[in-house]
This record gives structure tokens, sequence and C-alpha cells, in this order.
């Protein structure tokens, strides 16, 4: 970044010079990664208590807990990727409501105090009625505090490859994917088997649909634009992350889909586990590669 001062004004001046290196990093990885489990496990808990409300008595507080932990995991890592992370009150005091991060934070900050609310309730009083009213509006904020950022992503000029319908879609999958796979983990022997057939096919949907979609764009991506097909080449033959994209696929979307029907058919819980875990994981790896391919490409 190039700067100069002028002294009648003290005001700095200052030039846009292309970045010399990737400029969002494993922080908004982590970001991206931990929103999702949050925010897909409320989803998870919520067609639960829709589904099988029995089954809730036991999981209300655990799960809400570690949503609640996975979203301070979000807000933190988003904090510490601010340019200006001490002045971060700014968005609150001085809020420009034309911005997504702006928009994000609010929505954030109300689902996360939502959940708090939520386990003092039920750590205070065992109140199940008004933690499932809660449940309700926290699901509801779900959705966009899950689609904000990739609006984001939208935003940014010059990366066609991160456009704003696709982004949200897999956004989407995302929480649905690391949601279930969580909720299968978290409720072990806690579910009944029918339960875990339920969240192992949401698991095996999601990773189905966002791996068609990968697959949709590594293959016709390049017809969008030249620029996308330029970042795609990193992730092609002997691109320099090609090797991380498709561990990333395997671990996140193919073992885990082939794991899913395999436990279907031996009635193996231990094998839904495993691909729950493999589909956490790997979702990190997928998100990462992602974030990081469109800005190796110069923007001049």
């Amino acid at each position: 970044m190039i700067h100069e001062t002028l002294a009648a004004t003290n005001a700095v001046v200052t030039l846009d010079v292309p970045l010399p290196d990737i400029f969002w990093g494993w922080y908004v990885t982590m970001n991206m990664w931990a929103k999702s489990i949050g925010t897909g496990l409320i989803f998870m808990i919520f067609l639960l208590l829709k589904k099988n409300s029995s089954e809730m008595t036991s999981l209300r507080t655990p799960t809400i807990i570690v949503s609640f932990i996975m979203m301070n995991v979000f807000l933190l890592f988003t904090w510490l990727d601010l340019h200006q992370m001490w002045r971060m009150w700014h968005i609150f005091f001085y809020p420009h409501m034309t911005s997504a991060i702006t928009i994000g934070a609010w929505m954030a900050t109300l689902f996360v105090g939502l959940e708090a609310l939520m386990i003092a309730v039920m750590i205070m009083k065992k109140d199940t009625v008004l933690f499932d009213k809660l449940l309700f509006w926290v699901t509801l904020l779900a959705i966009p505090v899950t689609l904000y950022t990739a609006g984001i992503m939208a935003e940014s000029t010059a990366r066609e490859l991160w456009q704003m319908p696709t982004e949200s879609v897999q956004m989407i999958l995302a929480a649905t994917l690391s949601g279930s796979a969580t909720i299968i983990l978290i409720g072990g022997s806690k579910l009944s088997d029918e339960t875990k057939r339920f969240f192992g096919a949401i698991l095996g949907l999601s990773a189905l649909m966002a791996f068609i979609i990968y697959m949709s764009e590594y293959i016709f991506g390049a017809m969008k634009a030249e620029e996308v097909a330029a970042v795609l080449e990193y992730v092609k033959g002997d691109g320099k992350y090609a090797t991380m994209f498709w561990v990333g696929q395997w671990v996140a979307y193919i073992l885990p889909m082939l794991l899913v029907v395999l436990s279907r058919v031996s009635k193996s819980s231990s094998i839904l586990s495993l691909a729950a875990i493999l589909a956490i994981a790997g979702l990190w790896v997928v998100k990462h590669v992602w974030l990081v391919i469109p800005q190796l490409l110069p923007l001049s």
C-alpha cells in the first residue's frame, strides 16, 4: 500500500496496488468452518425436535453448548482477521447497513446472545418450553448468518469463482453436512437407529450435492470467464493446490458418501461416526482451497 500525507489537511492519500500474497488465509477458513458447524447444528436439533422430541431430552444442553462454542470460534477468527481489530466496536456504534460485514456482525452477535440465553435457561431453570421457543427464532436467524459470508465473498471484485448463487448453496450444504455430522457424534448412543439413519441420509445427500457443484465448477467453470479458467488451473493437473483439492473432495464428500451407504447396509454406528469425523475434517480443507486459489491470480 502506497500513501502520502498532505501537510495542509493531514489527509492520507492512498493508492491501491496489487496484493503480493494471499489476503484471506486460514483465519477466514476457520471463520467459515466454525460457522458452518455452529449454524448447522442448530438446523439439526430443530429437525430432531420436530421429528422426535423425546430424543431431545438429554441433547438440548450439550448441542447448544457446542454450537455456542463454535460460533464464538467463528467470531474470534472474524475479529482476528480485521485489520483494525480494536476498532471493531465501530460496527455497532457507527454502522453502515449497506455492508455485508456490518449486517453479518449484528446478526451473528444476536445469534450468539440468544444461544447464551438458551444455555442459561437449561442450566439454571431447565425450562425446555422456553428453550424450544427460542430455538425456533435461532433457527430462522441461522439461515442469514450462514449465508452472509457468501455475500462478502461475492462483493470481492475480479473473483468470478466466488459467485453469489453458487456460494450461497455451498454455505447451506456446508452447514447441513457439518451439522448432521456433529449431532451424530454428540448424540452417539442417545440417538435411535432410525434417527441416526435420518441424519446419515442428510450427511450423505449434503456431501453428494456439494460434490456435484464442485465438479460442475471444476469441469465447466472455465465457461464463465478466462479468469475462472486461470484460477482452476491451480487445482487441475500439476496445479499448486491440486493435491489438497482432491484430498478435500475425498475426505469431505466421497468417503463420507460411501461410508454412509456402508453404514446403512451393515447397520454400523461406528462406520457412520467415521463418516461424520471425515466430513467435518475434510470440510476445512475444501473451504481453504476454494478460498485461496482465486487469490493466487494477480489482478494486474
